[in-house]
């Protein structure tokens, strides 16, 4: 692909790899500032690592900010506001930019099956992007197809706005899932055949160094012409990275081009635990109710109207109408995430759009033309 109160609080980055040393630790923060705003943290985070040296399980664990008042934050430089058109392939991959990991931080509870981590890394101003875009990512090492030669370049969505989780303007985040292997027969873990970007990224730690491309795509950008637009964003797993983006900037920063139209996020993923950046997207739908919806598909807690599993595709036909109308009235609608998502979704709107008395496949075609319809899968 182009692939988680009165007091304001804002979570730090905590580092987390292989270092089978860590066995507990214990974040103490102060408050900080950012302009007038001030921001107190605390948390305790409870870290215990597996036989293998992985992370095994966390207590609190989110880089949210959470805002008193519904302040926003400032941001800067304001330059990024200026350009017309989105930066492109400001570095390919025979010349990659080499940026510095900032932080590594599990973002996924206990019994979420997988690890998921949310990755800064500091670019330093120099690889700017615009929400919806995504980093290429070159790990270490040579590709085993072409000896000699380096590793293909990885896809990840970026998870934050162009001012990034310092919103400063120099960093980028990535949410990542770690890629495992487990033998069908012995179902133990192979990690011969495990991702290795995933986890070259999901291992690093602050301060190592990282090759990155980009920023590459066109097809997730957030159109801000209309500041009262729909935009629906359907999402499974770490597919809800771009939509943090879109969210942070319309809800978080203060940014000149206000939002007054309505986000509605799908998300789906295994349980609560799987859940990404719940913290942030529940305190947006306490500050901003007419302005921010958000449904959630639990495929191992949620029953659908049938009595199975409930995914993404269910929690959408249960608002199928409500969909349809608003998609009808020049709603723009985001699938991002596993490729597998897509029959489901897109079987799904096809049953509902013939029980309307509509064509699915000219409905499409409509959506297609008026650039309503986003799709970037892996």
């Amino acid at each position: 692909m182009a692939h988680c109160a009165a007091a304001s609080q804002i979570a730090f980055a905590v580092p987390v790899g292989s270092d089978s040393t860590l066995r507990k630790s214990v974040l103490k923060t102060s408050s900080i500032s950012f302009s007038d705003r001030s921001w107190a943290p605390a948390l305790s985070l409870d870290l215990k690592s597996n036989k293998n040296g992985r992370l095994q399980s966390q207590n609190v664990v989110c880089m949210s900010v959470q805002q008193a008042n519904k302040s926003k934050v400032e941001v800067a430089p304001v330059e990024l506001e200026d350009a017309k058109d989105p930066p492109l392939n400001l570095y390919k991959p025979k010349e990659p930019y080499t940026a510095t990991i900032v932080s590594v931080e599990r973002i996924v509870g206990p019994k979420a099956p997988g690890e998921t981590c949310h990755i800064v890394i500091d670019h330093g101003g120099n690889v700017p992007y615009w929400e919806g875009q995504s980093y290429g990512v070159i790990p270490p090492g040579e590709n085993p197809k072409k000896p000699g030669a380096p590793h293909n370049v990885r896809l990840y969505s970026i998870a934050s706005t162009r001012y990034g989780d310092n919103f400063d303007g120099k960093t980028g985040s990535l949410c990542v899932r770690r890629a495992v292997y487990y033998d069908p027969e012995t179902g133990k873990e192979d990690p011969s055949k495990a991702g290795v970007c995933s986890n070259f990224l999901c291992d690093s730690k602050p301060g190592d160094k990282i090759r990155i491309t980009g920023p590459a795509g066109k097809i997730m950008l957030l159109p801000e012409d209309d500041p009262k637009a729909t935009h629906i964003m359907i999402a499974t797993g770490t597919g809800v990275a771009p939509y943090r983006g879109y969210l942070r900037r319309m809800f978080m920063e203060s940014v000149p081009k206000k939002f007054e139209g309505l986000a509605w996020l799908f998300l789906g993923v295994a349980n609560t635990d799987s859940l990404l950046y719940d913290e942030e997207f529940t305190k947006y739908l306490q500050e901003y109710p007419d302005h921010f919806r958000y449904d959630k598909a639990l495929s191992r807690e949620q029953k659908n109207k049938n009595g199975g599993k409930m995914y993404v595709q269910d929690k959408i036909e249960e608002y199928s109408d409500e969909i349809f109308k608003l998609l009808d009235n020049g709603a723009h609608i985001y699938f991002c995430g596993l490729k597998g998502m897509m029959p489901g979704i897109q079987d799904t709107l096809k049953r509902v759009a013939e029980e309307r008395g509509e064509s699915w496949e000219a409905k499409l075609s409509q959506l297609k033309k008026n650039k309503q319809w986003h799709v970037e899968v892996y």
